[in-house]
């Protein structure tokens, strides 16, 4: 039986409202552990003081240099002891998902049970990092309970200045938007990196996700330092008896409104049947006897709205492959930034072309490695030192498909492209 529980009325008040309180589950735990009686009563004295208490430290596991996050308590009496000594220690141990996040029950009741026994109970599916969160635990069990999860197949992710847990989509096991294994690129990445995720060597984070198709299910593009995101480079595909089927049910309104309207690009116009002609990059589909949808595949950018809406009746290409952007992240020093397009479409279909993937992300850890302020992340690094540069060392050619707006100046100036152009003709020259 847990010791009595300190008074907490101000985090009674969260447990008032009409939505589930995180506090419900604190106290349901703290019920069978000293640990969590104690938390609460800290959190508690936090709320009146408002002023956190929790510091980090040192603490790790053996052959590791990350995955620990230490939290040593700072509220103490005069005397210098711990307020709420049974929670002195909440130590976080941050542990690697499987690709694409597949479990079954049995292994979920192992993780749950390893961690009622040698930590707070308290465990969250899953963090912003990716990772499994076993939330709380003291020094002395944080090797313990690793010992443990290692034994049952899992590894702990990454935390402070090194290559950080990824994440993937379900993708090609679930979903039929998947444009390619994502699940085989994940590992690919994973098992060439783990050195770098357990052992922090770098300015500051770096970051990998994985989302199979343009809908990026992932974030990726906001907050991937190397975003990989499905797409494809042929025609969208079309199936008319599925878009006949749809245009059944949802009228000539929603087609109008919610698919013709919406494509960003006024790539898709509505023709009467009569009126659609096949021709080289467009795809057609009759909807009905009289109608029809016509989308100019030059103009699509890939936003997946049409397809989103239409699921079935159009689909991605068979030409399926990834692209790859550089330097997602939330704010920081200058503020969001999406990722850029470094390489607009690359194959991601057989063993060969995952190693390319790898390939290019060693070169861009090494140069990130090399050439990035401390506590500056990728994207702020290219902002600093210009895209051109970045693209240069990496070896990669300059593509129209990594401008996100085009000129509003119609005024260019053209000394210097002569020079340029004969850097660009002595690489290709050298490369064949």
């Amino acid at each position: 039986m847990a010791k009595p529980m300190h008074p907490t009325p101000m985090l009674d008040k969260l447990e008032s409202g009409p939505w589930p309180s995180f506090v419900t589950g604190l106290k349901r735990l703290a019920k069978d552990k000293d640990y969590m009686v104690d938390l609460l009563g800290q959190l508690e004295h936090s709320y009146k003081t408002r002023k956190g208490y929790w510091k980090g430290g040192t603490v790790g596991v053996f052959g590791y240099g990350g995955g620990v996050i230490p939290r040593f308590t700072e509220a103490k009496d005069e005397a210098g002891k711990p307020l709420f000594p049974d929670a002195a220690e909440f130590h976080t141990l941050r542990v690697m998902p499987p690709a694409g996040m597949h479990y079954n029950t049995a292994i979920l009741r192992k993780l749950a049970d390893i961690w009622e026994k040698h930590g707070s109970g308290l465990i969250a599916f899953h963090g912003q990092s990716g990772d499994i969160m076993f939330q709380g635990a003291t020094t002395e069990n944080v090797q313990k309970a690793f010992d443990e999860i290692n034994a049952a197949g899992f590894d702990l992710g990454g935390a402070g200045p090194a290559v950080r847990t990824s994440m993937s989509c379900v993708g090609a096991a679930r979903c039929e938007q998947s444009c390619y294994d994502e699940a085989s690129a994940h590992r690919a990445v994973i098992n060439s990196f783990l050195d770098d995720i357990h052992r922090p060597s770098l300015p500051y984070k770096f970051k990998f996700k994985f989302s199979g198709c343009p809908n990026d299910c992932m974030n990726s593009i906001q907050r991937a330092d190397m975003a990989i995101i499905g797409t494809w480079r042929d025609d969208i595909r079309s199936d008319e008896a599925l878009a006949r089927k749809w245009f059944a049910k949802h009228g000539m309104n929603e087609l109008v409104n919610d698919v013709v309207a919406r494509c960003p690009t006024k790539a898709i116009q509505l023709k009467e049947v009569k009126d659609l002609e096949a021709a080289p990059g467009v795809t057609t589909v009759a909807v009905s006897d009289t109608h029809g949808l016509a989308i100019d595949n030059r103009d699509c950018v890939r936003c997946m709205h049409c397809i989103n809406v239409m699921t079935g009746a159009l689909a991605p290409g068979v030409d399926k492959g990834a692209t790859i952007l550089v330097g997602g992240k939330r704010t920081l020093k200058i503020g969001d930034l999406m990722g850029t397009v470094v390489v607009p479409f690359m194959k991601l279909a057989t063993d060969e072309d995952r190693e390319k993937l790898v390939e290019l992300g060693q070169k861009i850890i090494d140069f990130f490695a090399e050439n990035a302020l401390e506590h500056e992340r990728t994207g702020e690094m290219i902002e600093r030192i210009g895209l051109v540069n970045f693209l240069d060392a990496l070896g990669i050619e300059v593509d129209a498909n990594m401008v996100a707006s085009p000129r509003t100046n119609p005024y260019v100036r053209t000394d210097g492209w002569d020079e340029e152009v004969a850097k660009i003709n002595a690489r290709k020259h050298k490369a064949a």
